[in-house]
């Protein structure tokens, strides 16, 4: 019981792989994968910054460590599933949410309650943090699914997702990603040039899209 309790699950993060049920060269746990977000987001954020984006750090540190949290109780769904409309992907969100409630409910002591609920909730809104959030987590997918591509997997999975992952960034209007898309992503597939799938024409066709 106790907030030992909470700190003991956390090592289920590490034994959950994301985009199960595929081949892949390299495989990622959701612990890494919250890690790197955190890297990605507090780069976007110092971008924003320096376009004069008031930032709040706190709460950006909050939503991105703790943003895949309730995973521990659903695992990582494949993406084409949780996404195949957006009344499963609710039902899919309020049962995590609904679930991450129960555990603080059963074994975060009461003085500590109101912070975890803070800490755990959905991140992902319209707030800079929470689109910032939003960038890094698609960013993570992109250099998953780049990954797999440059070594030359043909899973088509790994096309998609990288694909449906620069739409979403894309869309997103914050400085971070007008400087994602002119500077990081043509670095990115500048490197995968030599890989046996065409990463330069699928970036075209999603940026195009």
């Amino acid at each position: 019981m106790g907030i030992h309790t909470y700190f003991q699950s956390l090592n289920d993060l590490e034994r959950i792989i994301r985009c199960p049920g595929k081949f892949k060269f390299e495989e990622h746990s959701v612990s890494a994968h919250s890690w790197k977000v955190v890297q990605y987001a507090k780069t976007l954020a110092d971008i924003e910054e320096n376009n004069g984006v008031t930032i709040d750090w706190k709460k950006l540190y909050e939503i991105t460590s703790s943003h895949d949290y309730g995973e521990i109780f659903i695992g990582d769904i494949k993406t084409p599933v949780k996404h195949y409309s957006l009344e499963l992907r609710a039902m899919l969100q309020q049962v995590e949410e609904g679930m991450v409630s129960h555990f603080i409910d059963e074994h975060i002591p009461d003085e500590f309650k109101p912070i975890f609920r803070r800490q755990l909730r959905e991140g992902k809104d319209d707030s800079v943090e929470g689109l910032i959030l939003e960038v890094a987590d698609k960013m993570d997918q992109v250099y998953e699914a780049f990954t797999e591509l440059q070594r030359g997997n043909t899973e088509k999975e790994f096309i998609a997702m990288y694909r449906n992952a620069l739409i979403k960034i894309k869309g997103i209007k914050l400085h971070c990603v007008d400087y994602f898309l002119a500077h990081i992503l043509p670095d990115m597939v500048s490197e995968g040039a030599r890989s046996p799938i065409n990463i330069e024409q699928i970036t075209h066709d999603a940026l195009a899209s």
